[in-house]
């Protein structure tokens, strides 16, 4: 029981609990004593209605006061006749005296009765849940139960103030659970507890009715004598002394069987209103619990609501992502990537929606998330890394299936993109490289490591460059070699120009720059012993080793046609593979 509220209830239900339970040792007492003095019973009569009993208390100790009143009143009377009677006469009010002393006192103990119920019932009343008052010492029998026995006589002659202390309790609740699993936990605990409360109210009642019958024969026992007596003073007054005194034995019998009913009956009155008062207090605790569980019945009906509305919100955006991709996106690796990207964004969302959703409190779950993913962190920290390398190499200059990259002094062309890795198809090097029957793996993580950068082409494109060259004699003509070398590359450049112009254009869209149009040119290179003619030309990536070949011999043939240029070069022509223009990965 972890409700503040619900330990307000409880302990006021148990104090009057152990009220009654002591009401009814001391019912069992004075019905004792009464048996043994006077072995008889009553049946007949009716219970009376809770609602209106209170009142009529109030009626009746009104009336009894009365009574007390003018008897009282006319005791004074006779004691003022008394000094001038004298003889018989004096007798004669010396009887009356003791005749209405008798009534007087019957009329008291009437009044008494009375008032002291009322003062109980109106406590009980006022107090919500009575403690009690009891004046009557606990015998040994009662020492044997411990709810017989008050736990704190200051809370017995007290009761209000117990009860302002609990009142403030009661105002601290604790905190309303706020996720969907602690919400039905409490649920569940909510509707025990309702159970248990109606089983209880129902015990109550069959307690009460038990009470009722016991206090019914008594009740007209104590109507009968009340009628008697009233009988016997309603009677003329008589002036024979003999007559008085046997109307004061009477009033004085039924004074002791009155005060000895009494003794038995206000016990059970007082149980009967704290029992009242008990299941008043049952009721408003099953009240409350019944509130706090539509509460939170609703609580919980609405936060499965809005689950429900984000989830479908996320399944709808992720429908329309993957209508767009199937639209938009026609390269297939392309589209498999992006429905990758979508299932692993897709289900991420759904669990932290449902984690936040279930969780009680957000601190906790932001702690517990934050402790596992640094726990993550550390030990997949590799694992993670090629991960998010995934996301640069499916990015605007990332790669491609069929690209040809270099990684780590590796060229190759790649076969496959994985989640974590990336493999290449190693190829040879040199003007016309070819596959060398390996595949060689990299870890997606390569792309932050600045050790180990990542070239390829650049996006559109798929050219070299290659460089021929030609060492001249001391005495020869470079201008006359020069030019007849550029003719040469020049015929055969000329049928593959326009596809180098796309190609140039396509890098220019690519990098958004302006670059020089990709055309055969010659440099000169002046060494220790001797004059190079280096002529840089683009070549097709797919068919580098045909052009240069073909260049190859149409710088021979040339050579072979003027004897005068074959003299000029002392050796060559040597092709080689001229850096590419590349773009580079991870170094950003």
């Amino acid at each position: 029981m972890n409700d503040p509220s619900d330990a307000l209830f409880l302990n006021d239900s148990r104090r009057i609990a152990d009220q009654v339970v002591r009401l009814a040792f001391d019912f069992a007492r004075a019905r004792a004593q009464a048996l043994a003095a006077q072995p008889e019973s009553g049946q007949g009569g009716k219970p009376q209605a809770a609602l209106s009993q209170y009142q009529r208390l109030a009626d009746s100790v009104a009336k009894a006061e009365q009574k007390v009143k003018e008897t009282q009143k006319e005791l004074d009377s006779l004691h003022l006749q008394l000094p001038s009677t004298t003889g018989s006469k004096r007798r004669t009010v010396l009887a009356a005296i003791d005749e209405v002393d008798s009534e007087l006192e019957l009329f008291q103990a009437r009044r008494d009765a009375l008032r002291n119920m009322l003062q109980f019932a109106v406590g009980a009343s006022a107090n919500g849940s009575n403690s009690g008052n009891l004046l009557s010492q606990v015998e040994e029998l009662t020492r044997t139960v411990p709810a017989a026995v008050p736990s704190s006589k200051e809370q017995e002659t007290n009761p209000q103030a117990a009860n302002g202390s609990a009142t403030t309790v009661s105002r601290e609740r604790k905190e309303a659970p706020n996720g969907i699993l602690s919400l039905a936990t409490d649920l569940f605990s909510l509707r025990r507890k309702l159970r248990a409360l109606e089983d209880n109210i129902h015990q109550t009642e069959l307690l009460t009715q038990t009470a009722k019958n016991l206090r019914t024969p008594l009740i007209t026992k104590i109507r009968e004598l009340t009628q008697h007596g009233d009988e016997l003073v309603g009677q003329p007054d008589s002036q024979d002394p003999v007559v008085l005194a046997q109307q004061r034995k009477t009033l004085d019998g039924l004074t002791a069987q009155f005060k000895q009913l009494s003794a038995s009956l206000l016990p059970l009155g007082k149980q009967n209103i704290l029992l009242d008062v008990y299941k008043r207090t049952t009721t408003n605790w099953r009240n409350a619990v019944d509130s706090q569980y539509q509460a939170e019945m609703k609580g919980l009906l609405l936060r499965l609501v809005g689950l429900a509305f984000i989830v479908g919100v996320v399944l709808g955006v992720s429908e329309l992502w993957r209508r767009a991709t199937f639209r938009y996106i026609t390269d297939t690796r392309r589209r498999y990537q992006f429905l990758l990207i979508r299932r692993i964004l897709l289900w991420f969302l759904i669990a932290i929606i449902v984690a936040t959703a279930f969780a009680s409190e957000l601190g906790a779950i932001t702690t517990f998330a934050g402790l596992m993913t640094a726990g993550i962190a550390v030990a997949l920290q590799n694992v993670i890394l090629s991960i998010a390398g995934y996301f640069f190499l499916i990015g605007k200059y990332g790669v491609r299936v069929g690209d040809r990259v270099q990684i780590a002094g590796v060229t190759g062309d790649v076969v496959d993109v994985g989640l974590v890795r990336l493999q290449l198809m190693e190829v040879t090097g040199g003007p016309a490289p070819l596959p060398t029957g390996r595949v060689v793996a990299f870890s997606n993580a390569v792309v932050f490591q600045a050790s180990s950068g990542m070239f390829k082409q650049i996006p559109g494109t798929n050219f070299l460059w290659h460089e021929i060259t030609l060492t001249l004699d001391a005495k020869s003509n470079y201008r006359q070699v020069e030019q007849r070398m550029m003719e040469a590359v020049n015929k055969v450049f000329a049928e593959y120009r326009d596809k180098m112009e796309m190609q140039r254009r396509n890098v220019e869209r690519s990098l958004n720059s302006t670059l020089a149009t990709f055309a055969p040119e010659s440099r000169l290179h002046l060494t220790q012993t001797s004059l190079e003619i280096v002529i840089r030309y683009p070549v097709e990536m797919g068919n580098s080793g045909e052009i240069d070949n073909r260049i190859t011999r149409e710088i021979l043939d040339a050579m072979e046609r003027d004897p005068d240029l074959r003299v000029q070069v002392s050796s060559g022509p040597t092709i080689r593979v001229e850096e590419p223009q590349m773009s580079e990965q991870g170094k950003n």
